[in-house]
């Protein structure tokens, strides 16, 4: 065989090494493009199945069942699903004064939030704040994972831009109420209410509902240091904001 024959096949063979490895990125490009699709359709299918029936379940609670399970099989997720106009009207001001004060009227997202949060990562130089709505937060509790990442944030934005879309406030706030967490494996004010103070969600104090609304963004923290001097503060400053919290009634 000549030299020149010889060059021809070795193109020849390596233009279909090139089109096979096309083939195979065009191949794992579609398969990704699809599951992400197939995701976004599921978490969609959910929420607009929430509109009608109340979750069972969030991805922090079987997150914290297995946990638990591990390390304190003598603890159990506590959690009581109750209607929203069963849950203290002060529990709900407490919260939207502490957590997202513009509740009622956002879309969801708090920009100037975010952009402070991203300045704040910046000069940490790693995330250490989310600048997260209360919608937001819920996103995250219901389908998500406590690791810190900006994709992780895009995909809360994404379920965020859902919830607004296909839920009133209204329902947004209610199902919050009932998942958040509020200690090790306590979820929802209900049980929150019974854990902390032996009375039910509905008969929350002015005092009592600023000290849980604090304790949300450590709530694990709080559960442990429940005579912090900072908590004990920072409920007086909540309880003074509270009457001026717009609730979506």
């Amino acid at each position: 065989m000549s030299i020149a024959e010889n060059m021809t096949r070795s193109k020849r063979s390596g233009r279909v090494k090139t089109l096979s490895l096309a083939r195979w990125l065009a191949y794992g490009v579609a398969v990704f493009a699809f599951s992400w699709l197939a995701t976004q359709a599921f978490y969609f299918a959910q929420i607009a199945l929430w509109n009608y029936v109340n979750p069972q379940s969030t991805a922090f609670m079987r997150s914290d069942a297995w946990r638990l399970a591990q390390d304190r099989p003598d603890l159990s997720i506590q959690h009581t699903w109750v209607p929203y106009d069963q849950i203290s009207r002060n529990l709900k001001r407490a919260i939207i004064a502490s957590e997202d004060a513009n509740f009622v009227n956002n879309n969801g997202y708090e920009t100037d939030a975010i952009l402070q949060a991203w300045e704040k990562n910046k000069a940490r130089g790693r995330i250490v704040a989310g600048g997260s709505t209360i919608t937001q937060q819920l996103a995250r509790n219901l389908f998500l994972s406590r690791e810190k990442s900006y994709i992780r944030k895009g995909q809360e934005l994404i379920i965020t831009w859902m919830l607004e879309t296909l839920m009133d406030k209204q329902r947004i706030f209610e199902i919050y109420l009932n998942s958040v967490e509020w200690g090790n494996g306590v979820y929802g004010a209900e049980a929150a209410a019974r854990y902390y103070f032996k009375t039910s969600a509905a008969k929350l104090s002015a005092g009592q509902a600023a000290r849980l609304a604090v304790m949300l963004p450590r709530p694990k923290y709080f559960d442990e240091h429940r005579n912090s001097g900072y908590l004990a503060q920072r409920a007086r400053v909540i309880a003074r904001r509270m009457g001026a919290a717009e609730l979506p009634d």
